[in-house]
């Protein structure tokens, strides 16, 4: 298979916002691998979406919480990637698995800083360390970052923390990259209506405060995440890297 085709690796696809970046990454002409922690039916679901509007796309079972799994998971990917599209190399990643705990900092556990660590901060760096060679020239990558990083709300600093390590590790990766002509940065989204750290913003009450927040009167959804991210990767953004794009539409 031509090796004009793209292909892009979206960690946590399964359902939320990856599962948006996913399908609007398939709806600009790109195939997708889609990871997933647990739930392999919707992941299934998500890859059916995919070729549903004429791309190809696989699933994967991938923990990014666990860095003692990433050599058996990049040989999935290679693996994946031979037996789908008989090449070896991919375009885009997007680092989007997260995980959320809301407490505030006095309740907060070393567990706790430990588990969001593990995954945003350990996850994104090391994973992306190991794909970084199977990666084109040319190529992309987004790190999810929140809206969080900017501006404050209860019980959210510990994730926030990890979100601002993500941000500070884009702009010095992109400019390691930068002579490869890979791209880097951090989507970071405002209040969206998704399941993610317990499902909160699927709150009616939390959406009509925190949509008081925004220019446009209401919280986002994860298409606003996903149409961005594509416009980012597959759009005519390539000169734009080590930058932060928030989805979110505070005016403060």
């Amino acid at each position: 298979m031509s090796d004009t085709i793209k292909i892009a690796i979206v960690t946590g696809s399964s359902r939320g916002i990856g599962r948006s970046i996913a399908l609007a990454l398939a709806q600009e002409g790109q195939d997708v691998i889609v990871t997933y922690r647990s739930n392999t039916q919707e992941a299934e679901n998500v890859v059916k979406a995919i070729q549903g509007v004429g791309r190809k796309a696989v699933a994967l079972q991938q923990d990014v919480g666990d860095t003692s799994s990433f050599d058996a998971s990049v040989e999935q990917i290679r693996a994946a990637l031979k037996d789908n599209w008989g090449r070896e190399t991919f375009d885009y990643l997007v680092n989007n698995a997260g995980i959320g705990i809301t407490k505030p900092f006095a309740a907060l556990t070393e567990d706790d800083f430990d588990a969001m660590a593990n995954v945003h901060i350990k996850g994104v760096v090391f994973l992306t360390q190991k794909l970084l060679p199977l990666m084109n020239d040319g190529g992309g990558i987004v790190n999810i970052s929140s809206g969080l990083t900017r501006v404050t709300a209860p019980a959210a600093g510990g994730y926030a923390m990890m979100k601002g390590a993500v941000e500070v590790y884009t702009r010095h990766l992109a400019a390691e990259v930068g002579p490869r002509g890979i791209t880097v940065n951090a989507v970071a989204p405002g209040p969206t209506a998704t399941d993610f750290g317990g499902g909160l913003m699927k709150d009616e009450n939390v959406q009509v405060g925190m949509g008081q927040m925004s220019v446009f009167g209401e919280i986002g959804t994860p298409d606003n995440i996903g149409s961005t991210v594509a416009a980012v990767l597959s759009g005519g953004m390539h000169r734009v890297t080590a930058q932060r794009i928030e989805v979110g539409g505070f005016s403060v």
